[in-house]
């Protein structure tokens, strides 16, 4: 039956009026040994109450633990873990709407936490869909994870100019032919290996080595400390941002642009030489930690 439903689905496909999607399966582990050094990387997902790390808690926990090699290539599956959690007050019902978890679902469960520590431990890095969100509520519950290098797959792959329209893990996914149950932190797990796994479909390129290699650059936070309300407008359309905790007009460039920067202050902001810029470097250890969050950094 399968393979005569992947017949239809292949002449569907060849006729370009059609797109088939074929539903996501398991990751199939390389059958050839490693020819190059190999790392364990993680894989995590956190379904949560709210968006808050502060107040809101983990529901749902989803990880894969993995073997890849130094050029990106994803060798094999070595652990899964997937865990609900009974939080201290009800599931809002919109987060159950979007999740399909219940009270009843997660009454009485609880994730445990040495499990998580366990599977953390020789991680090289730890990658999320939106790692701010889920490094700042992991870290909260589990401090193994202010230790790690992390690296976001939604922002530090270039998904746009690789082809793709959208940054949602389902909107690639399709991309490439595919679907899988969403909102599920596992099976979003699942997806994100399958993504990281694959060539980019304009370079060609391992989606995971490019990632790394992005992940591994060193980033300076230049902050227009004193610029005139005026410049405003200026600082906006060069991408810098307004941080209200420090009331500040800040950016994140790459190490190698940091002269750049400083001379576009000097000329166009400060209207003279500015040597004393205030900026912090910043690595994966720290990124998309609350640590470097510019609200609450000073």
């Amino acid at each position: 039956m399968t393979q005569a439903l992947d017949s239809i689905a292949s002449v569907l496909d060849g006729t370009g009026e059609y797109r088939v999607l074929r539903r996501l399966g398991p990751f199939v582990d390389c059958v050839d040994p490693p020819n190059e050094p190999t790392f364990i990387g993680l894989i995590l997902d956190t379904e949560t109450t709210g968006v808050d790390h502060a107040r809101d808690e983990v529901i749902e926990l989803g990880i894969i633990k993995f073997e890849y090699g130094a050029s990106g290539r994803v060798y094999r599956v070595i652990e899964t873990l997937n865990q609900l959690h009974q939080p201290r007050k009800p599931i809002p019902s919109e987060i159950t709407r979007l999740t399909g978890i219940t009270d009843a679902d997660v009454a009485g469960q609880r994730i445990d936490d040495a499990a998580v520590h366990a599977l953390a431990a020789d991680a090289a890095v730890v990658i999320a869909h939106n790692a701010r969100f889920d490094r700042e509520m992991c870290e909260s519950r589990w401090p193994i994870f202010t230790e790690k290098n992390w690296a976001c797959s939604c922002h530090q792959v270039p998904w746009r100019d690789e082809g793709h329209e959208g940054m949602k893990l389902g909107y690639l996914l399709i991309d490439y032919g595919f679907f899988h149950n969403g909102h599920r932190a596992i099976d979003d797990c699942h997806a994100l290996l399958a993504l990281l796994a694959a060539p980019l479909r304009t370079s060609g390129r391992l989606a995971l080595s490019c990632l790394l290699e992005i992940a591994r650059k060193p980033t300076v936070r230049i902050w227009a400390a004193g610029s005139p309300i005026s410049t405003k407008d200026a600082l906006k359309a060069r991408s810098y941002r307004w941080s209200g905790q420090r009331r500040c007009w800040y950016i994140d460039v790459e190490e190698d642009r940091f002269e750049i920067e400083r001379t576009f202050l000097s000329q166009e902001i400060f209207r003279r030489e500015v040597l004393d810029l205030p900026a912090d470097r910043i690595t994966a250890r720290d990124r998309f930690s609350s640590r470097t969050n510019p609200e609450v950094m000073r």
